[in-house]
């Protein structure tokens, strides 16, 4: 006999999409995609670390000491370069929506900044584009389960 309930399959299918799309965010951003900030009127570039990425802004956090740096303010604005490659990068301007404190696993103190993207600039079509690939790359790759047989040699 049934318990009388009801197995959503396309909220739980949603919620393993969205499972392999932040597992895919991570290899991508550790690993290709290097994010730079510019802060400031004395175009200071320093690497943050992108933690999440979705079409209406991101999620990024910064090494936080509460005696010696100071917050990002609210609602202000900030360029980033989204870099590629080496030398090539994708400008993008960003408004500060919120900053939290977060303790990171590793002990540190990290500040967490949500931004929301200006999408009036010409240059944010290549990262929307980006950003629609790895929401389509979660929601269509399959896991390697090594069964695939080798045929070269």
């Amino acid at each position: 006999m049934s318990d009388g309930k009801v197995i959503n399959f396309k909220a739980k299918r949603e919620e393993n999409i969205e499972k392999k799309r932040r597992s895919f965010e991570r290899v991508v951003f550790q690993n290709l995609l290097g994010a730079y900030s510019v802060i400031d009127t004395d175009s200071t570039v320093y690497p943050v670390t992108l933690v999440d990425i979705s079409h209406d802004g991101c999620l990024f956090q910064i090494p936080w000491s509460p005696t010696s740096d100071k917050k990002l303010t609210l609602g202000s604005e900030m360029k980033m370069r989204m870099y590629f490659t080496k030398k090539s990068y994708v400008p993008v301007i960003l408004k500060i929506r919120y900053g939290n404190e977060f303790q990171g696993d590793d002990g540190q103190t990290y500040m967490h900044y949500g931004c929301e993207f200006d999408k009036s600039m010409s240059s944010f079509k290549a990262m929307e584009e980006f950003i629609s690939f790895m929401y389509s790359f979660a929601e269509h790759s399959v896991i390697d389960h090594g069964d695939a047989r080798s045929y070269f040699i």
